[in-house]
């Protein structure tokens, strides 16, 4: 379960944890199915590292960047085929979420899950 400043925010966690799952994200994936955040543990604290993609990605998504404390450095929603982000600040910790689910989080926030 994902926590903001401690507190749980009632959506569930999953984890892309090798290099295929980072590599695919969010492609394909039926806007239905997609009612839980999906984490990516990137080796070290980046800018150019943490960019994302929305290709072949075909709802909005909120995306929260954080940085090696679990903190939140930048957020955005991303419409469907944005070609390429990249945070304002390094990160190590990329949060993609259904839209508007990540509403009330700010920058500065403490993540955990």
């Amino acid at each position: 379960m994902l926590k903001v400043n401690e507190k749980k925010i009632g959506i569930k966690v999953r984890f892309a944890n090798t290099s295929w799952q980072r590599l695919k994200g969010l492609m394909f994936e039926d806007t239905k199915k997609f009612d839980y955040a999906l984490i990516f543990d990137f080796p070290k604290e980046s800018i150019i590292g943490c960019s994302i993609h929305m290709i072949f990605v075909f709802f909005p998504i909120d995306v929260l960047f954080l940085n090696k404390e679990k903190k939140v450095v930048d957020k955005i929603t991303l419409l469907p085929f944005t070609p390429n982000y990249t945070p304002k600040k390094p990160a190590k910790y990329v949060i993609e979420m259904p839209n508007e689910k990540a509403k009330k989080i700010k920058i500065g926030d403490k993540i955990s899950w």
